[in-house]
């Protein structure tokens, strides 16, 4: 429990201020958000446990503490207003009022960038999704024969970014023509932060040996510490904008939010000093499947609705196979 004492006191605080702010039922939606945001986001701590792993524990801190304000003021506050801003061409300020005064019109107006959101925080995770499937150093593979020829395809120079852009182009096609271009724009942009992110943190791993190893460590944390929220991010967009069913008040859904993102991040780092990903080895891939089905969701998503719902099923179904194959898979192996 000593992983999750943080979350239970940041929980407690955030319903204090719910019960404060909207009474016993904005505690009671606070308290919902937090567990859809926890649901829809189990693979998100999976992968970011795998990612955690490698940092030194200075920086698994950081994550754990100045992470949580960037994942909740930033990411679930503060970046969705700015989404709205550039789509209205409001000031940041005027937003920010409308989101506190106006809430009804904020929601509106951050469902009408939904298109642009869906491009950037698809093609994001369809590049996380594709960088672990066609990583031809990968030695265990979950869908056997299968798996393993699509890594092999990795061996082909940026077969990650032409496919991505490919079903952009595509995805493209169905969507109204007036949107064309925001959205083109906006999946190129997932692609090249996640291009620029993964390029700086492989840059400073390959660093030689001698004097540089301590500093290229820590520039690897600190890109991987960046390469963490952007990932949060992408997630968090669906859980903000899906958050607007429920409530239209911004303060109580940054809160519920914030009990969510908090127990991720605290299951993060549990997973990260437990060795779960040692023990169930084919956990990592289930929840890169699970980001690969969230990518397709939010592409699909441009063009028609699909419920949250779905999206947490399809990632519990494939996180709880992963599960099962890795148990079935260690006792095949310890006879």
């Amino acid at each position: 429990m000593q992983h999750f004492r943080l979350s239970f006191i940041i929980t407690a605080v955030c319903l204090s201020i719910a019960l404060y702010w909207g009474g016993i039922i904005g505690a009671f939606i606070a308290i919902i958000l937090g567990v859809l945001e926890v649901s829809l986001s189990f693979d998100n701590a999976v992968v970011n446990a795998s990612i955690l792993k490698r940092m030194d524990e200075r920086w698994q801190q950081y994550f754990l503490t100045w992470g949580i304000l960037i994942a909740v003021f930033g990411m679930r506050l503060l970046f969705p207003i700015a989404i709205v801003s550039a789509a209205t061409g409001i000031d940041f300020i005027g937003v920010g009022d409308m989101a506190l005064h106006d809430p009804g019109t904020y929601a509106g107006h951050l469902a009408e960038s939904h298109v642009q959101i869906a491009a950037f925080g698809g093609m994001f995770l369809l590049m996380v999704f594709f960088s672990f499937i066609f990583d031809e150093g990968k030695e265990l593979h979950w869908l056997g024969y299968v798996e393993e020829k699509m890594a092999s395809f990795g061996k082909l120079e940026a077969i990650e970014i032409i496919l991505a852009l490919a079903l952009l182009m595509i995805m493209n096609n169905f969507l109204p023509e007036e949107i064309h271009v925001k959205a083109l724009v906006s999946g190129i942009y997932g692609v090249m932060l996640f291009v620029i992110v993964d390029s700086l943190g492989a840059l400073f791993e390959d660093e030689e040996e001698g004097e540089a190893v301590s500093e290229a460590i820590k520039k690897g944390s600190v890109m991987s510490f960046l390469y963490l929220e952007v990932l949060d991010a992408s997630f968090s967009f669906d859980g903000v904008i899906g958050a607007f069913a429920i409530t239209n008040d911004v303060i109580i859904i940054m809160l519920g939010l914030a009990i969510g993102a908090m127990f991720v991040r605290s299951l993060t780092v549990y997973l990260v000093r437990k060795g779960t990903l040692d023990e169930y080895v084919f956990l990592e891939h289930g929840a890169h499947y699970a980001i690969g089905s969230l990518a397709a969701i939010m592409l699909i998503s441009m063009t028609h609705h699909i419920s949250e719902v779905i999206t947490g099923l399809v990632g519990a179904v494939l996180i709880g196979l992963s599960v099962l194959s890795s148990i079935l898979y260690k006792r095949k192996h310890a006879e």
